[in-house]
Protein backbone atom coordinates (compact mmCIF):
# COMPACT_ATOMS: atom_id res chain seq x y z
CA UNK A 1 0.00 0.00 0.00
CA UNK A 2 1.14 3.71 -0.75
CA UNK A 3 0.40 5.99 1.80
CA UNK A 4 0.83 9.91 2.55
CA UNK A 5 1.97 10.75 6.27
CA UNK A 6 0.75 14.16 7.53
CA UNK A 7 1.30 15.78 10.31
CA UNK A 8 2.38 19.41 11.63
CA UNK A 9 6.40 20.14 11.94
CA UNK A 10 7.15 18.08 14.82
CA UNK A 11 4.37 15.82 14.75
CA UNK A 12 6.99 12.48 14.37
CA UNK A 13 6.45 11.83 10.88
CA UNK A 14 10.24 11.38 10.24
CA UNK A 15 9.77 9.08 13.28
CA UNK A 16 7.19 6.76 11.67
CA UNK A 17 8.13 6.68 8.30
CA UNK A 18 11.67 5.46 9.37
CA UNK A 19 9.94 2.40 11.54
CA UNK A 20 7.64 1.88 8.55
CA UNK A 21 10.44 1.35 6.49
CA UNK A 22 12.62 -0.94 8.58
CA UNK A 23 9.51 -2.90 9.53
CA UNK A 24 7.60 -3.44 6.79
CA UNK A 25 9.93 -2.51 3.85
CA UNK A 26 8.48 0.54 2.20
CA UNK A 27 10.47 3.33 0.69
CA UNK A 28 10.36 6.50 2.24
CA UNK A 29 10.02 9.40 -0.33
CA UNK A 30 10.77 12.88 2.47
CA UNK A 31 11.01 15.92 0.16
CA UNK A 32 12.94 17.80 3.99
CA UNK A 33 15.36 15.20 3.23
CA UNK A 34 15.17 15.96 -0.74
CA UNK A 35 15.97 19.07 0.03
CA UNK A 36 18.68 19.03 2.71
CA UNK A 37 20.44 17.03 0.17
CA UNK A 38 20.25 19.55 -2.35
CA UNK A 39 21.29 22.68 -0.17
CA UNK A 40 24.41 20.06 1.52
CA UNK A 41 25.16 19.93 -1.79
CA UNK A 42 24.86 23.21 -2.93
CA UNK A 43 23.03 22.84 -6.11
CA UNK A 44 20.80 25.25 -8.09
CA UNK A 45 18.12 24.07 -6.62
CA UNK A 46 18.81 23.39 -3.18
CA UNK A 47 19.68 27.22 -3.53
CA UNK A 48 16.43 27.93 -3.92
CA UNK A 49 14.43 25.71 -1.71
CA UNK A 50 17.07 26.86 1.29
CA UNK A 51 16.29 30.59 0.96
CA UNK A 52 12.23 29.34 1.44
CA UNK A 53 12.66 26.79 4.22
CA UNK A 54 15.16 29.16 5.91
CA UNK A 55 11.81 31.46 6.39
CA UNK A 56 9.60 28.97 7.35
CA UNK A 57 7.73 29.31 3.56
CA UNK A 58 6.56 26.87 1.73
CA UNK A 59 9.04 25.99 -1.51
CA UNK A 60 7.23 26.40 -4.77
CA UNK A 61 4.85 23.49 -6.45
CA UNK A 62 6.91 23.66 -9.36
CA UNK A 63 10.52 22.57 -7.10
CA UNK A 64 8.72 20.02 -5.25
CA UNK A 65 6.44 18.47 -7.47
CA UNK A 66 9.54 18.14 -9.84
CA UNK A 67 11.49 16.26 -7.41
CA UNK A 68 8.82 13.83 -6.37
CA UNK A 69 8.23 13.17 -9.75
CA UNK A 70 11.58 12.27 -10.43
CA UNK A 71 12.12 9.98 -7.30
CA UNK A 72 8.53 7.80 -8.20
CA UNK A 73 10.50 6.75 -11.69
CA UNK A 74 13.27 5.15 -9.56
CA UNK A 75 10.71 3.05 -7.29
CA UNK A 76 10.79 -0.50 -9.47
CA UNK A 77 7.15 -1.23 -8.13
CA UNK A 78 7.84 -0.91 -4.06
CA UNK A 79 5.77 0.55 -1.69
CA UNK A 80 6.22 4.06 -0.55
CA UNK A 81 5.32 6.62 1.84
CA UNK A 82 5.47 10.27 0.94
CA UNK A 83 6.44 13.01 3.63
CA UNK A 84 6.21 16.22 3.68
CA UNK A 85 3.90 16.33 0.48
CA UNK A 86 1.82 17.15 -0.73
CA UNK A 87 1.16 20.41 1.33
CA UNK A 88 -1.73 21.84 -0.82
CA UNK A 89 -4.50 20.68 -2.52
CA UNK A 90 -3.27 21.79 -5.99
CA UNK A 91 -0.04 19.39 -5.15
CA UNK A 92 -2.66 17.06 -4.01
CA UNK A 93 -4.15 17.40 -7.04
CA UNK A 94 -0.75 17.42 -9.71
CA UNK A 95 0.43 14.15 -6.88
CA UNK A 96 -2.83 12.44 -8.26
CA UNK A 97 -2.10 13.17 -11.96
CA UNK A 98 1.59 11.73 -11.53
CA UNK A 99 0.55 8.06 -9.80
CA UNK A 100 -1.97 7.77 -12.20
CA UNK A 101 -0.01 7.90 -15.29
CA UNK A 102 2.07 5.92 -13.46
CA UNK A 103 -0.96 3.03 -12.85
CA UNK A 104 -0.23 4.29 -9.25
CA UNK A 105 -2.63 5.41 -6.33
CA UNK A 106 -2.69 6.51 -2.86
CA UNK A 107 -3.70 3.93 -0.76
CA UNK A 108 -4.31 5.67 2.66
CA UNK A 109 -3.52 9.53 4.01
CA UNK A 110 -2.44 8.95 7.15
CA UNK A 111 -2.92 12.16 10.07
CA UNK A 112 -0.99 12.48 12.90
CA UNK A 113 -2.48 15.00 15.34
CA UNK A 114 -0.94 16.62 18.20
CA UNK A 115 -1.77 19.54 20.36
CA UNK A 116 -0.40 22.61 19.41
CA UNK A 117 1.92 23.65 22.80
CA UNK A 118 3.80 20.19 22.34
CA UNK A 119 4.47 20.61 18.67
CA UNK A 120 6.63 24.22 20.09
CA UNK A 121 8.48 22.27 23.21
CA UNK A 122 9.65 18.90 20.42
CA UNK A 123 11.27 21.71 18.13
CA UNK A 124 12.32 24.39 19.63
CA UNK A 125 14.50 21.62 21.19
CA UNK A 126 15.80 19.91 18.49
CA UNK A 127 19.19 19.51 17.71
CA UNK A 128 21.08 18.33 14.67
CA UNK A 129 24.67 16.77 13.83
CA UNK A 130 25.80 19.22 11.34
CA UNK A 131 27.82 16.33 9.58
CA UNK A 132 25.58 13.20 9.68
CA UNK A 133 22.47 14.19 10.29
CA UNK A 134 21.94 12.61 13.76
CA UNK A 135 18.71 13.99 15.51
CA UNK A 136 18.59 15.13 19.52
CA UNK A 137 16.54 16.86 21.72
CA UNK A 138 18.08 19.05 24.43
CA UNK A 139 15.45 17.21 27.19
CA UNK A 140 14.52 13.86 25.83
CA UNK A 141 17.53 13.00 23.68
CA UNK A 142 20.62 15.22 24.12
CA UNK A 143 24.23 14.21 23.26
CA UNK A 144 26.92 12.95 25.93
CA UNK A 145 28.96 15.70 25.08
CA UNK A 146 27.27 19.38 24.82
CA UNK A 147 27.03 20.44 20.98
CA UNK A 148 29.01 17.02 19.80
CA UNK A 149 27.41 14.35 18.20
CA UNK A 150 27.49 10.92 19.71
CA UNK A 151 27.81 9.16 16.41
CA UNK A 152 30.53 10.92 14.60
CA UNK A 153 31.85 13.49 16.66
CA UNK A 154 30.63 16.82 14.02
CA UNK A 155 28.94 19.57 15.39
CA UNK A 156 25.58 19.68 17.10
CA UNK A 157 23.62 22.66 15.90
CA UNK A 158 19.37 24.35 15.95
CA UNK A 159 18.80 24.50 12.74
CA UNK A 160 17.50 27.78 10.99
CA UNK A 161 13.91 26.33 10.40
CA UNK A 162 13.59 25.03 13.92
CA UNK A 163 14.54 28.45 15.71
CA UNK A 164 11.02 29.85 17.69
CA UNK A 165 10.04 32.63 15.22
CA UNK A 166 10.08 30.10 11.96
CA UNK A 167 8.09 27.15 13.82
CA UNK A 168 5.34 29.52 14.34
CA UNK A 169 5.33 30.57 10.79
CA UNK A 170 5.56 27.05 9.90
CA UNK A 171 2.64 25.49 12.14
CA UNK A 172 0.38 28.99 10.44
CA UNK A 173 1.76 27.82 7.41
CA UNK A 174 0.52 24.19 7.35
CA UNK A 175 -2.75 25.28 9.38
CA UNK A 176 -3.26 27.73 6.34
CA UNK A 177 -2.98 25.06 3.55
CA UNK A 178 -1.96 21.73 4.67
CA UNK A 179 -4.83 21.05 6.97
CA UNK A 180 -7.66 21.65 4.16
CA UNK A 181 -6.02 18.23 3.14
CA UNK A 182 -8.34 16.58 5.55
CA UNK A 183 -11.28 16.96 3.72
CA UNK A 184 -9.54 16.72 0.30
CA UNK A 185 -8.94 12.89 1.70
CA UNK A 186 -11.91 12.33 2.99
CA UNK A 187 -13.61 13.27 -0.10
CA UNK A 188 -11.87 9.93 -1.98
CA UNK A 189 -12.44 7.98 1.21
CA UNK A 190 -8.61 7.61 2.61
CA UNK A 191 -8.12 10.05 5.55
CA UNK A 192 -7.02 8.28 8.73
CA UNK A 193 -6.36 9.88 12.01
CA UNK A 194 -4.10 8.56 14.58
CA UNK A 195 -2.49 10.55 17.80
CA UNK A 196 0.69 11.30 17.42
CA UNK A 197 0.99 12.76 21.27
CA UNK A 198 1.89 8.78 22.19
CA UNK A 199 4.61 6.84 23.15
CA UNK A 200 6.81 6.00 19.90
CA UNK A 201 5.58 2.47 19.36
CA UNK A 202 2.10 2.93 20.40
CA UNK A 203 1.95 5.78 17.85
CA UNK A 204 3.22 2.95 15.09
CA UNK A 205 0.97 0.04 16.43
CA UNK A 206 -2.07 2.73 15.82
CA UNK A 207 -0.90 3.71 11.90
CA UNK A 208 -0.66 0.07 11.31
CA UNK A 209 -3.85 -0.88 12.81
CA UNK A 210 -5.83 2.05 10.50
CA UNK A 211 -3.47 0.67 7.70
CA UNK A 212 -4.39 -2.67 8.03
CA UNK A 213 -0.87 -3.59 7.71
Amino acid sequence: MNIVLFGAPGAGKGTQSQLLVERLKMVQISTGDLFRAAIKGKTELGQKAQSYMDKGELVPDSIVIGMVDEVLTRLNGNSFILDGFPRTRAQAEALGKILSQRSLEIGKAVFLEVPREELLQRLTGRRVCKSCGAVYHVNSKPPKIAGVCDLCGGEVIQRNDDREEVIVTRLKTYEENTLPLRDYYKELNKYVEVNGAQETEKVFSDVRSALKL
